[in-house]
């Protein structure tokens, strides 16, 4: 029941896949809007260091959106995983997961820096893992700018400077696109990839 009704709201909701979007730059896209619609190989979560998704009902983080628009299934995926690791997940590091009702095949779960820990490579994890596990494109929310309040301009610095030094000792290998919900973050972004 869960998964048909999730597949009625995908389809109210529209679904936007890599071949509607234009590249700023090859193999690097800009897009504004609900990573949950989005029809690639991944897309990655700003998962809290439990994994198991936000833990406030009806919170407006993309932890949340992400848990609730798959389904219960990516729950008990992400608990399976946790409980054969016995401890959280450490920042800046990457877990991949079926993506069950979302458009995309997969998810990649990255636990970002909060504003008082170290800066870390997040985004460099995940590709090598989209890498090894065979995935040729993948979203990027912005990491831990929402609830964890890492400053947003630094995070998309941090972001665009590490795909294009992974991009350049990979190239060809994984489109990626920097996901954006709010006007500020797209507006950075548009200005830091000019």
């Amino acid at each position: 029941m869960q998964d048909a009704y999730l597949g009625e709201r995908l389809a109210e909701r529209g679904v936007t896949r890599l071949k509607d979007l234009t590249p700023v730059r090859p193999g690097l896209y800009l897009w504004q809007g609900d990573i949950t619609t989005l029809a690639v190989d991944a897309i990655v979560n700003a998962a809290n260091s439990q994994m198991l998704g936000c833990f406030v009902p009806c919170h407006g983080c993309i932890d949340n959106a992400i848990h609730t628009y798959a389904g219960v299934q990516l729950r008990l995926e992400c608990a399976r995983i946790m409980a054969g690791q016995r401890g959280e997940e450490p920042t800046g590091r990457a877990k991949l997961t079926n993506a069950y009702n979302l458009p995309c095949r997969y998810v990649l779960h990255t636990v970002g820096p909060i504003v008082r820990g170290a800066v870390t490579q997040a985004d460099r994890a995940c590709l090598e893992l989209a890498e090894a596990s065979g995935l040729h494109s993948v979203a990027f929310c912005c990491i831990s700018t929402g609830e964890f309040r890492f400053p947003n301009e630094l995070a998309a610095e941090i972001a665009i400077q590490t795909v294009g030094e992974w991009q350049r000792q990979n190239p060809d290998k994984i489109e990626v696109i920097f996901n954006v919900f709010k006007d500020r973050d797209y507006a950075i972004y548009k200005r830091l990839l000019r």
